[in-house]
């Protein structure tokens, strides 16, 4: 790899259809394919349930189980694996996921919008949550403690764990403890879009799920896609797949932490994007250098290579400019490393997560800052949000009314339903108001 392979692209000479090339994802191109591939794999798991998932566990994962579900044994073993130290990391960062998380949860409240109307909002838990904890390149128990801790805030009544197996069969340990840290006891060794099939319509050994949550590779987020476009399925977090990052950078900005921000998202998998974006020529050559180097003293030094392939260096006049090209790209994670970078954040609008600042690596907000790694991608920021409480939670409203607020808002529903010719509804209400002045009631 060398430094000369991430061509500088000057954003000021490209016209619209140029700009929308350059930020194009990678996965997009075999869409038509994947489609295909994924709701055949849905199909077989519906079709054959537990039989096809062994058989795609054999294909994919290269393990054969008789049983799809972490028994305690296993559970225990991992508890005897897992380094002290590492379980103080997932306890401290669960501490801070749950001061996040807590704070921003959904409340109940009430409000009289006249005498005598109440108008509340009830907040109640999805009762069967999926959650899918990706280990394709490298297992995440970050991801368990990020979609464990807000699905136990809302207070689901039963969470299901789907991860795949390792070749031996078993669950990768540390996703386990993280897992039983945060509460979650029924965790399936099972992967990629059978997982997201078996979680959305049930298998013989796996229940079927509300709604599905986590992130995933192009086949994961495919099968999402579809199973929440089918009434029998499930409905799902977001759309959130590979993983990206953009960076806008000024002259002022450390080139060794840019290329570590840079190469920390690119060795999530081949399908991952990192783009980086300056008012600094230099700034991107210094970085496109930097890249090199390090990209050479890393252990999956072979999917950064394949994932930098789809990296992007431009240059623009400004960072106002610089802005605007994260606005239309819409990051699943953006990073500010300018000079003040709190003042950009008003222009911000389509991102996933910000970080602020050179000292705001990206890789916090991954494992344990305390704010959500699971978050939308393939631009899909301009309309979702990252995984909250919220996420987890139904929002129910009431309407309490008694003469007083019949009175008040009555007229207004005679109107607006003759206005739309709805004869039925407009009467709902005029009987009744009848009624009230038939026996003159007041209160």
């Amino acid at each position: 790899m060398s430094a000369e392979r991430f061509s500088v692209i000057v954003w000021d000479t490209l016209n619209a259809l140029q700009r929308a090339t350059v930020l194009q994802r990678p996965v997009q191109a075999v869409g038509a394919s994947l489609r295909e591939n994924v709701a055949r794999l849905i199909d077989q798991v519906r079709a054959d349930g537990d039989s096809t998932l062994r058989a795609l566990t054999r294909r994919f994962d290269g393990c054969e189980l008789g049983e799809f579900e972490v028994d305690d044994a296993e559970f225990e073993r991992a508890e005897e694996i897992v380094s002290d130290e590492l379980k103080q990391a997932i306890d401290s960062a669960i501490r801070r996921l749950e001061a996040f998380h807590r704070a921003g949860a959904p409340s109940d409240y009430a409000v009289a919008t006249e005498p005598e109307l109440i108008c509340e909002r009830m907040v109640r838990p999805i009762e069967r949550v999926g959650l899918y904890v990706p280990a394709g390149t490298a297992p995440l128990p970050s991801t368990a403690m990020m979609l464990g801790v807000p699905a136990r805030i809302a207070g689901c009544s039963e969470v299901v764990l789907c991860t795949p197996p390792r070749a031996d069969g078993l669950a990768d340990e540390a996703v386990l403890v993280a897992a039983r840290k945060v509460g979650i006891d029924r965790v399936f060794k099972l992967g990629g879009a059978q997982a997201i099939a078996a979680m959305a319509y049930g298998t013989e050994s796996v229940p079927k799920c509300d709604k599905l949550f986590g992130p995933g590779n192009s086949y994961v987020t495919e099968a999402k896609l579809q199973v929440a476009n089918d009434a029998a399925g499930a409905a799902i977090d977001m759309p959130a797949g590979p993983s990206e990052v953009l960076v806008i950078a000024d002259a002022l900005a450390n080139p060794v932490f840019v290329a570590a921000d840079l190469l920390s998202q690119a060795e999530h998998g081949p399908d991952s994007q990192v783009i980086l974006v300056s008012d600094d020529r230099d700034l991107l050559q210094r970085v496109a250098h930097e890249v090199v180097r390090q990209a050479a003293e890393l252990p999956r030094e072979a999917i950064v290579d394949q994932a930098l392939q789809h990296a992007r260096f431009i240059l623009t006049t400004d960072i106002a400019s610089a802005m605007q090209v994260a606005n239309d790209y819409a990051p699943e994670h953006l990073i500010l490393n300018v000079g003040a970078p709190r003042q950009w954040l008003a222009q911000v609008s389509n991102a996933g997560s910000v970080f602020l600042g050179p000292y705001a690596a990206e890789a916090l907000g991954d494992y344990c800052s305390g704010t959500n790694h699971v978050l939308p991608t393939y631009g899909f920021a301009r309309a979702y949000s990252g995984v909250s409480v919220a996420s987890f939670v139904k929002l129910i409203t009431v309407q309490e009314v008694g003469v007083g607020g019949l009175r008040a808002a009555g007229p207004d529903a005679v109107a607006i339903s003759g206005a739309e010719g709805l004869i039925a509804h407009q009467r709902a209400v005029t009987l009744r108001l009848a009624s009230l002045d038939a026996t003159g009631a007041r209160t």
